[in-house]
């Protein structure tokens, strides 16, 4: 079993951010049901592939839970991923949701520079972190 470490600030930042290409591409792409479909694809992302979400494979990353060590559950992607999500719903509304959009992020940032784990929200609510491989 090869030996794991927490991953670091800026491989996590670009897998985020290939993941919300992903979602705003689904959005352009079918216009009518892409907003859903990458919103859903947002949720559960970090249950695909073994604990990596696109963004994560490319990186080399991998969500583990705290608990069990084992890859990711959807339960548990869907709980690591709510505080995001809410910003993705938000970017609807002009102006105030543009803020959340920017807000909420920036503080997931904050959380993971402050925490010893590089653990942001959502990964103490989901009980999980991201490991580089």
């Amino acid at each position: 079993m090869g030996e794991t470490k927490k991953a670091g600030l800026l491989l996590r930042s670009v897998s985020k951010t290939v993941d919300f290409i992903i979602v705003a591409a689904a959005e352009e792409m079918v216009p009518r049901s892409g907003f859903f479909a990458g919103l859903a694809y947002l949720f559960i992302s970090d249950s695909l592939f073994g604990g990596r979400s696109i963004g994560k494979k490319l990186m080399g990353l991998r969500v583990v839970s705290t608990i069990t060590g084992n890859a990711c559950s959807p339960r548990e992607s869907i709980l690591r991923n709510f505080v995001l999500c809410i910003g993705v719903i938000l970017w609807k509304i002009p102006v105030v949701g543009w803020i959340f959009m920017i807000i909420i992020p920036a503080f997931e940032f904050l959380m993971m520079l402050g925490s010893k784990e590089g653990m942001r929200l959502g990964d103490e609510i989901a009980k999980t972190r991201v490991e580089e491989k």
